[in-house]
């Protein structure tokens, strides 16, 4: 690729200057006068983006990036590695390419990998970077991917999708019908050219929405990384009409929680005080909805129908975070003015009618230290709370 900024002392500068205070760089001359200052300073904004989230972009020699907006939508290499778990086959097109990332480590997976983005110099900038990468299972088709599936009659194992959530005339959308492509509107066209779709979609999208707008959903994947949702993605298979599976991932540094069940069955929780242990659900189960499936499988009880804590009285392992009860406390006056105001702490609301902000104010708690307080209501509709210790 002849691009200037690939020039090797250009490189040697940016990696110098990664995670350098741009602003104050901003105002320094610019040493390679051929070079736009602007664009240099965007590939060590990127650079410095891609450190921790793309460590094997951020670890090799002349790589080009995007600007920092594609770097901080793209993929992180975690859950793009994660997502490899979840299909394989032998051939796959990822419609909307972007920065590559998914594609790198699918092409670890599948014989081979079809990478389409629409703009020209992105498409370009990735098959430079999979060359550095040492890529080889990859071909790059620049433009609209609706024509290259029109013109072509190659049937694909997988297609990969990551639609648009910038509408040109509605702005930050979050339905699938608004994004582009409008992969609703486009199913029956792509199931003429596979019979197994992996959607990614708005981590903010509502589950029942997606489903609304789609058909065929085997698996509902929801991946968060360190306790943060990131993808929300809907694998379809043509002429499926099974039940729907939500299988959820929370990826931390040194173990990733799982929890997975079937949407729609009916179940009994089973309700009750406040006992020796608290646990709460990763963000990942948050999202998911699935807090009657908990109870059950986890044989735990609930603390109350809207309040999404659970209790037990002995430890058990649990996909979220795990607290020894202290002391439980009515939410009133004389109980607050005896344990809590002008202490330290950590609150967490469930159910509860104040905010975390208004509480601190009200009872003049400060933020952090090692106690943990849940304000929420308990099976009998009491105003409680549960001051604990975290279990690490």
């Amino acid at each position: 690729m002849n691009n200037p900024i690939l020039h090797s002392d250009i490189q040697e500068f940016i990696i110098q200057n990664t995670s350098a205070d741009l602003t104050k760089l901003a105002l320094q001359k610019n040493p390679f006068p051929e070079m736009d200052w602007i664009s240099i300073l965007n590939q060590i904004e990127a650079r410095t983006k891609a450190k921790d989230k793309l460590p094997t972009w951020f670890s090799a020699q002349n790589i080009i990036y995007p600007s920092k907006v594609s770097v901080e939508q793209t993929s992180s290499e975690k859950t793009a590695a994660y997502k490899t778990n979840l299909i394989s086959g032998k051939t796959l097109i990822d419609l909307t390419g972007g920065f590559g990332v998914d594609d790198y480590y699918f092409s670890k997976k599948f014989e081979s990998i079809t990478h389409c983005e629409i703009n020209e110099d992105l498409s370009e900038i990735v098959k430079h970077n999979f060359q550095q990468l040492q890529v080889e299972n990859c071909t790059f088709h620049s433009g609209d991917s609706i024509h290259l599936l029109e013109e072509s009659n190659q049937k694909y194992d997988w297609i990969y999708i990551d639609p648009s959530r910038r509408n040109d005339a509605k702005g930050k959308v979050f339905m699938l019908k608004d994004c582009l492509p409008n992969v609703p509107e486009l199913l029956d066209f792509y199931f003429e050219k596979a019979d197994s779709i992996l959607i990614k979609t708005a981590p903010l999208l509502d589950i029942s929405a997606g489903l609304s707008e789609l058909k065929n959903v085997k698996n509902i994947h929801i991946i968060a990384l360190e306790n943060e949702v990131k993808e929300l993605l809907f694998e379809i298979h043509k002429n499926y009409l099974g039940e729907i599976t939500i299988k959820t991932a929370n990826l931390l540094k040194d173990k990733t929680e799982t929890f997975d069940f079937v949407l729609g069955e009916i179940l009994y929780p089973s309700y009750g005080l406040p006992l020796k242990y608290i646990y709460e659900p990763n963000s990942a189960i948050m999202k998911s909805g699935g807090f009657d499936e908990i109870s059950t499988i986890f044989q735990i009880n609930k603390l109350h129908k809207h309040s999404h804590l659970y209790t037990s009285e002995n430890l058990i392992d649990f996909p979220g975070r795990r607290f020894e009860v202290q002391k439980v406390i009515s939410y009133n006056k004389n109980e607050m003015k005896n344990e809590l105001v002008n202490q330290q702490a950590n609150i967490t609301t469930r159910n509860f009618p104040e905010t975390v902000e208004n509480i601190r104010k009200k009872w003049k708690i400060k933020n952090g230290g090692n106690l943990y307080c849940f304000f929420t209501t308990d099976v009998k509709d009491n105003k409680i709370v549960l001051i604990c210790s975290k279990i690490i």
